[in-house]
C-alpha cells in the first residue's frame, strides 16, 4: 500500500460570494463578509471605501426622509410662493430658476472640505476610524462595551446601504409615477 499525501489550498471563501476567494484587505472591518467581487480594495484604501460607503450611507438616510416629506406635504415656513405645490422632483427645477443652487454648493462644499480633511487625516495615521468625526451629542456610545460599539457601526452600515437602494427607489418611482407618495 502507498501512501498519498496531497497539498490542499486551504485560501479561505468569501462568505458572501463563496466561489470566490475572501478580499484579504476586508479583515478586521466591521461587517465583513467578503463582498468586494471587482477588488477595488486591492487598489483603493479600505479606509477610504469605508470612509465613502458610510458618508453615502448616512446622506442617502437624510434624503430618503427629505424627499419623502416633501412630497407628504411638510414645509419649512416661511417659504417663498415661489416653492408652493412642487413635489420632490419639479423642486430641483424650481432651485435652479430661483438661484438656491449656490446656498445648496456652498454648504455641500464646506461638508466635502471638511470630510477630505478628514479623510487626507486618517489615511495618513492618525488612527481615525472611518466614519469618526468625534460626534456623540447623546451618548450613545459611551461606556458600551467593544462588542456593543461594533454592532452599532454594523447597523448604521447596514441601514445606510439600504438607504441608498431606498433613495434610488424612491426617486424613480416618484419620476415614474408623477404622484406624491406613495407613488402608487
Amino acid at each position: 500500500m502507498v501512501a498519498r499525501s496531497a497539498t490542499k489550498l486551504s485560501a479561505e471563501k468569501s462568505v458572501a460570494l463563496p466561489f470566490l476567494p475572501a478580499p484579504e484587505n476586508l479583515k478586521g472591518y466591521v461587517g465583513d463578509v467578503g463582498f468586494d467581487p471587482l477588488r477595488f480594495s486591492d487598489f483603493v484604501p479600505m479606509d477610504y471605501l469605508r470612509e465613502a460607503e458610510l458618508k453615502h450611507g448616512r446622506i442617502c438616510m437624510m434624503a430618503w426622509l427629505g424627499f419623502v416629506t416633501v412630497d407628504m406635504g411638510f414645509r419649512i415656513y416661511p417659504l417663498p410662493e415661489a416653492y408652493e405645490g412642487l413635489t420632490s422632483v419639479t423642486a430641483h427645477d424650481a432651485l435652479v430658476t430661483n438661484g438656491a443652487m449656490g446656498q445648496l454648493l456652498l454648504f455641500i462644499g464646506l461638508a466635502e472640505m471638511i470630510g477630505w480633511i478628514a479623510i487626507a487625516q486618517m489615511l495618513q495615521g492618525s488612527g481615525r476610524e472611518p466614519g469618526d468625526y468625534g460626534l456623540d451629542p447623546l451618548q450613545l456610545i459611551a461606556g458600551k462595551s467593544e462588542a456593543e460599539v461594533n454592532e452599532m457601526k454594523l447597523r448604521e452600515l447596514k441601514n445606510g446601504r439600504l438607504a441608498m437602494l431606498a433613495f434610488s427607489g424612491v426617486v424613480t418611482q416618484a419620476v415614474l409615477t408623477g404622484g406624491p407618495f406613495p407613488y402608487v
